[in-house]
């Protein structure tokens, strides 16, 4: 669990619209964030595997195999 502290202010304008789950809007925005995280992260790990093998070209791949195979 977490505490969120909000200024008064901000705390009247949030009142101002009770049809918002406050709670859920910010589980949701920080599920947002740490997916766009995640995927930023799997992004880096798929780069430098990219840079270790050097260009690889899937259909390439695939027709090479195929040809192998029909030998």
């Amino acid at each position: 669990m977490i505490t969120v502290r909000v200024d008064d202010e901000l705390k009247e304008k949030m009142n101002k619209h009770q049809e918002i789950n406050w709670s859920e809007h910010i589980r949701e925005q920080i599920e947002k964030k740490i997916n766009q995280l995640e995927a930023q992260e799997a992004i880096k790990i798929m780069n430098t595997i990219a840079e270790k093998t050097g260009e690889w070209n899937g259909q390439e791949e695939i027709m090479r195999w195929r040809k192998r195979d029909e030998q």
